[in-house]
């Protein structure tokens, strides 16, 4: 529930003024381009994402160091959103509200993502149709793919897209055979 409360009330507000922000320049491509940039340093950085956390740390050396790793990757727009995060105390929930952004222009595009998990790499042309079938699925106009591994897949996929959950995986058929049979018993 805390989660609910963080996203509707902190991080759906902010990732919706930095979309309008995106719309009203015909930006929301290239902020989109730099949310992923700001995810991708977070997730490679453990100290950054920490430093950006810390209470201790003052506005003005965290507003130094975002200056600095975001150079000039991220549009003058997105670094000034940074800043004010910063004065408001909200940098720390800036992956969350990269990842809003993100969600806000895959509806915005009609792109739906889809998490892949498979017990082993997926070729190009696996990967291809489980796009045409998420596609056939939802009506989009596009998937992403967001695929991982699960060493506890026998084999198969399992594709959740929303709060949808297809479940194509060589346990999933054992455990629905199971139920078959045990129901006609």
């Amino acid at each position: 529930m805390r989660d609910s409360i963080v996203t509707s009330e902190i991080l759906a507000p902010y990732a919706q003024a930095l979309m309008s922000l995106a719309e009203s320049h015909q930006l929301t491509e290239r902020f989109g381009q730099d949310v992923g940039f700001l995810l991708e340093l977070l997730d490679s950085s453990d100290e950054l994402h920490e430093f950006l956390a810390s209470p201790l740390v003052q506005a003005e050396p965290k507003k130094a160091v975002l200056r600095q790793v975001s150079g000039e990757q991220v549009h003058e727009y997105v670094l000034r959103f940074l800043m004010i995060l910063v004065d408001r105390g909200r940098i720390i929930f800036l992956e969350g509200i990269c990842k809003q952004y993100q969600e806000l222009l895959r509806k915005l595009n009609q792109i739906v993502l889809a998490e892949v998990k498979s017990a082993v790499e997926l070729s190009d042309a696996q990967k291809d149709a489980i796009r045409q079938r998420v596609i056939d699925i939802t009506g989009a106009r596009q998937v992403e793919l967001a695929t991982s591994l699960d060493s506890e897949l026998i084999g198969g996929v399992i594709i959740k897209v929303g709060s949808q959950i297809i479940d194509a995986s060589l346990r999933g058929q054992l455990r629905r055979i199971g139920m078959q049979l045990s129901s006609a018993a």
